[in-house]
């Protein structure tokens, strides 16, 4: 397997980040990795909510600045696994990636258990800190805040361990991206 990088997008769509903690700052971030990855050429990857939001409706299109290249795959997930029931695997096997940088939302939901996911299928994986997000929840009568949310995310992520892999959990402008040419 290379040491290729991808930059894994997850559901950064309109109808998602509506009401996300620091939506637009994690768009801006994301656009800038975004840029990163094309410049080095790392593939960028687009996963995209498909079941909660009708495909060419204006909730289902990418949230502002972001923007998908023709040439750059897109996968249409309906869970929070992005693995699960979609091609992502062929396409990531396809483009000979072994690291997978991630950015996206919900924290909570499709960005940790992707990246729980890519871990169990012995991909390397960075959980870019400051550019995925999620809205406020409750539970049991507890209120959580989308920042306790994140910095929880992060926290997890940060002491996984799988033998033989790397995971890490970095800034956006500390990102590194390695491809093949």
């Amino acid at each position: 397997m290379s040491d290729t990088s991808a930059l894994l997008v997850i559901d950064l769509q309109r109808g998602v980040v509506r009401d996300c903690f620091d939506a637009d700052g994690v768009l801006a971030r994301t656009a800038i990795l975004v840029d990163r990855a094309r410049a080095s050429g790392a593939p960028v990857v687009w996963v995209q909510d498909h079941g909660d939001f009708a495909e060419g409706s204006a909730d289902w299109e990418l949230a502002a600045p972001l923007h998908r290249l023709t040439d750059e795959p897109l996968v249409r997930k309906e869970y929070r696994d992005s693995f699960s029931d979609t091609d992502l695997g062929d396409v990531l096997r396809s483009l000979g990636v072994h690291h997978l940088v991630v950015a996206g939302a919900q924290s909570d939901y499709c960005v940790r258990t992707t990246t729980q996911a890519a871990a169990v299928r012995g991909f390397d994986v960075t959980l870019v800190s400051d550019a995925h997000t999620t809205t406020d929840a409750e539970h049991d009568g507890v209120r959580i805040s989308g920042e306790q949310i994140v910095a929880h995310t992060n926290m997890y992520f940060s002491g996984l361990r799988y033998p033989g892999q790397q995971h890490a959990v970095e800034r956006h402008d500390r990102v590194q991206f390695t491809s093949l040419g």
